[in-house]
Parts: C-alpha cells; sequence; structure tokens
C-alpha cells in the first residue's frame, strides 16, 4: 500500500514522494461523496472506452470532478469559499447531465 501523509498546511496530499492537490476540506460530505463517485466511473470510462472520442468524452468528466473536488482548477484556497461550493455545485450539476448517476 502506498505511504501518504498532507502537508502541514492540508493543502498537499504526498503520496510516494509526490505532491498533489488535497480535495476541498470545506466541502459539505455529501457533494464530495457524489464527486468522487463521478470521478471513479470517469476514471473507469476512460480505461474502458473504445474510441478516441469515448476516451476524451471520460476524461473531461475526470477533469469536472477534479475541478468540484478542488483538486484542479483554481486553488482551493485561493478562493471564498462561496466560490468553492458554487464551483462544486457546478461540476456535479455538469457531471449529472453528462452521466446521471444510477440508483
Amino acid at each position: 500500500m502506498r505511504e501518504t501523509t498532507r502537508t502541514d498546511d492540508g493543502r498537499w496530499i504526498v503520496v510516494d514522494g509526490r505532491r498533489w492537490r488535497a480535495e476541498d476540506p470545506s466541502l459539505p460530505a455529501d457533494a464530495a461523496a457524489r464527486l468522487r463517485s463521478h470521478l471513479g466511473r470517469a476514471r473507469s470510462a476512460v480505461r474502458l472506452a473504445e474510441t478516441d472520442d469515448d476516451r476524451d468524452a471520460a476524461r473531461d468528466r475526470v477533469q469536472l470532478a477534479k475541478e468540484g473536488l478542488g483538486e484542479r482548477g483554481d486553488a482551493w484556497w485561493d478562493l471564498s469559499e462561496a466560490d468553492r461550493a458554487a464551483r462544486a455545485r457546478d461540476r456535479l450539476r455538469s457531471l449529472d447531465e453528462l452521466a446521471p448517476p444510477t440508483r
């Protein structure tokens, strides 16, 4: 199993010596869980894509989920909490339209 640590400022996680932006800690638990679900399904779609167009569409979904989680795009610590919440809601709305969750 990979060793994961978080930097003292909470902005980064370190996995096997490589630094990655951490998930926005202010996201509501339900929104973060939905974004992580979309992320997992999008990553799976990237692996299973049979055409370049399908792979590109799945990668776009990965990007949206990562932005919603605060791991890509404008750094979450540079945005107000209201802007961060709005970004997460916007990305969830887009993801739900592109790949509606199954129940």
